[in-house]
């Protein structure tokens, strides 16, 4: 890190930010390697949407569009939502970005769980709020935990369902409870990166149209395949849109991004089968895991959180699978180290990495 200036500081908070870690995507001595360290879809994004991508090239002399209003409408119309509600941006980042600018600040906390994703703490100090951190219920949200945490002075909880890296969701009604008992001044954001995976569920859209106080936020990086392109959105009450809005620059999204992620909304035929394949080698992944003696919670995203017996045992197997030319995500900063994150990839990839695992419990039995 370098060292800070004397007399030229930034806002208060942001010094205290540790930059956030990706996934790694390579390995010294392997020429290809196996990555299931970010939650990417092995099986790409939608040939329909890659088509779009193609065709955008022929006016990249062209400003976008302002209004995002095509991008909208096709979420709407997949979803079943008010396309006026809809807000896109680069990643759902940008949207939590957004949300911490404006309801965040000097003297407003933000509330998070223990292993949640780090941006909400990165975009809290970035807005010179205090995050505050709750308990979790073995890898599970707890509710209780949050609620007895707010105070006068909180202005968002963050909560993902299903939750990164445990993988695990809490009930509908729960859900709901939170957003019910929050302090009045209190927005609740429900991050949905993962929940296209859950079949049948629809990230708690039903519970942003029936309160004033919920954000869902969605991204096309994981099931859309198009992490690259990092597109987000986020679907919330009239009033929040409004604030966002004048946030958000009036180019915030490139035509590439917003055709391209247009078309893969509407292929809702890729995106049914990917959502299965993924259902299918997560749970011969986890089945896999548990017969060699490493446990996971069932998990509703498209990666399983492999628990160990200690920081130590996690970070030979760890060793062990990049010996091998294979990438997971260690999880230290997630405030678990003795765990591993695997991505679930296809069939193929899946077996490779159940294998290495087997292998080396079998050795160090």
């Amino acid at each position: 890190m370098t060292e800070p200036h004397p007399t030229i500081r930034p806002q208060p908070g942001i010094l205290d930010i540790a930059l956030y870690q990706g996934g790694e995507a390579k390995l010294a001595g392997h020429a290809r390697v196996l990555k299931l360290s970010s939650n990417e879809n092995p099986f790409g994004p939608s040939p329909k949407a890659l088509a779009a991508y193609r065709a955008a090239a022929e006016s990249l002399h062209l400003y976008p569009s302002t209004d995002q209003a095509a991008l909208r409408q096709a979420i709407a119309e997949v979803h079943g939502l008010d396309p006026a509600r809809i807000l896109c941006g680069a990643g759902s980042d940008e949207i939590i970005a957004f949300l911490t600018q404006a309801y965040a600040g000097p003297g407003r906390e933000v509330i998070h769980s223990r292993h949640g994703f780090g941006m909400y703490r990165i975009s809290a100090l970035a807005a010179g709020a205090t995050p505050v951190e709750v308990r979790e219920a073995e890898r599970h949200t707890d509710v209780d935990a949050i609620l007895a945490a707010c105070s006068n002075r909180t202005a968002l909880v963050f909560l993902a369902d299903p939750n990164n890296p445990t993988g695990t969701m809490i009930a509908a009604s729960e859900v709901a409870r939170l957003a019910a008992g929050l302090p009045p001044q209190a927005l609740l954001v429900l991050d949905g990166a993962y929940a296209d995976f859950v079949p049948g569920f629809d990230g708690h859209a039903g519970l942003v149209d029936a309160r004033d106080n919920v954000v869902m936020t969605r991204t096309f990086s994981k099931i859309y395949g198009l992490g690259g392109l990092r597109v987000g959105w986020g679907y919330a009450p009239a009033h929040v849109i409004d604030v966002l809005n004048r946030l958000r620059g009036p180019f915030n999204l490139s035509t590439t991004a917003l055709v391209t992620a247009e078309a893969a909304v509407r292929d809702t035929a890729h995106t049914a089968m990917c959502r299965d394949e993924n259902t299918r080698n997560r749970q011969a992944l986890a089945a896999a895991l548990e017969s060699a003696g490493v446990p996971s919670d069932p998990s509703e995203a498209n990666f399983i959180l492999a628990r160990f017996r200690d920081e130590a045992e996690a970070q030979a197997c760890d060793r062990a699978l990049r010996e091998r030319g294979i990438i997971v995500r260690r999880t230290a900063s997630f405030k678990l180290p003795e765990c591993l994150r695997i991505t679930v990839g296809d069939a193929e990839a899946c077996a490779r990495v159940a294998e290495a695992v087997a292998d080396f419990v079998r050795v160090r039995a």
